[in-house]
C-alpha cells in the first residue's frame, strides 16, 4: 500500500533514574515510546519514528545527539559500576578480619556468654594477692572462696615442675607472677596438679613441645580450692599464652 507508514525502531538501554531525560531527548529527535522494561539497574526503552529522508545536515545533527546520549548514559553507568566495587572493596574480608588482632580466647560452654576475666588491671583484691609476700596470707583463702569457679589472667613465669607420681607425661606445675621463674618470692603458689602439656592449652606464635622452669607465660586459669596446710592456691588452666 502506498500510503503504509513505514517505520524505523531503535532500543536504548538506560540507567534507572535517567528515563525521563532519555525519552525526552528522544522524543525532540521525533522518536515515539513503544516499550519499556526494567531490571534493578537499568531500563530498556523502545523507540519508532516514521521513515523519511533527511538532509545531510539534519541526519548530521541527529547523529550527534545520539553519540552524545550514548556517551552520557556510559558514563552514568560506569560511576554506578565504579560505586558498586567501592561498596565492595569497603566490606571486612574474612582474611582482614583474621588479621585483626584479638583478644584471648576463653573457651566457654554453647549458649553461655563470653566469661570475665579477673586481671590485676580490673580487680584489685588480685593486683593485691599477687604483690603478697607470703603465700600463706589470708588473702589467699579470702579469694579462692569469693571468686572460685571465676577466670583469671595473669602475667607469670613457671616456678618449679615435677613429674606427677609414677607419670612421665602428667606434671605438676608451680607458678608464680612475674617473670623470676625459681626466684619468685612473691604472690602466692599456684598450682596446675596432674596435668599434662597439651593441658596447658599453648597458645602463641611458635608453640614448644614442652616447658620448663623458668618459661613466661600469661596463664589464664580458673580459680580453684586454697590449701591452707600446704599454701597452695589451685588453678586448672584455661589458655598458655606464650610471652
Amino acid at each position: 500500500m502506498a500510503d503504509e507508514i513505514r517505520y524505523e525502531y531503535k532500543t536504548v538501554q538506560t540507567v534507572r533514574g535517567t528515563d525521563g531525560l532519555v525519552i525526552s531527548k528522544m522524543q525532540k529527535d521525533g522518536w515515539e515510546l513503544v516499550e519499556q522494561a526494567h531490571d534493578m539497574l537499568r531500563s530498556t526503552l523502545g523507540f519508532r519514528r516514521p521513515k523519511r529522508p533527511l538532509p545531510r545536515l539534519l541526519i548530521g545533527t541527529a547523529f550527534g545527539g545520539l553519540v552524545i546520549l550514548a556517551i552520557v548514559i556510559g558514563v552514568a553507568a560506569a560511576l554506578e559500576d565504579e560505586g558498586e566495587k567501592k561498596d565492595e572493596s569497603n566490606k571486612p574480608t574474612a582474611a582482614t578480619a583474621s588479621a585483626e588482632p584479638s583478644a584471648t580466647s576463653i573457651p566457654t560452654t554453647p549458649g553461655s556468654a563470653a566469661a570475665e576475666v579477673i586481671t590485676p588491671q580490673n580487680n584489685r583484691e588480685f593486683a593485691a594477692l599477687l604483690k603478697t609476700s607470703d603465700s600463706c596470707d589470708s588473702a589467699n583463702p579470702d579469694f579462692a572462696t569469693k571468686y572460685k569457679g571465676k577466670t583469671v589472667a595473669f602475667d607469670g613465669s613457671i616456678v618449679h615442675m615435677a613429674h606427677h607420681g609414677d607419670y612421665d607425661a602428667r606434671y605438676d606445675f608451680l607458678l608464680g607472677p612475674g617473670d623470676k621463674g625459681p626466684n619468685t618470692g612473691i604472690g602466692p603458689a599456684f598450682k596446675y596438679e596432674d596435668v599434662n602439656i597439651l593441658d596447658l592449652k599453648l597458645t602463641g606464635t611458635e608453640i614448644p613441645t614442652t616447658v620448663r622452669a623458668g618459661d613466661r607465660f600469661r596463664f589464664v586459669a580458673e580459680v580453684g580450692e586454697f590449701n591452707a596446710k600446704q599454701c597452695l592456691f589451685f588453678l586448672d588452666p584455661v589458655v598458655t599464652e606464650i610471652r
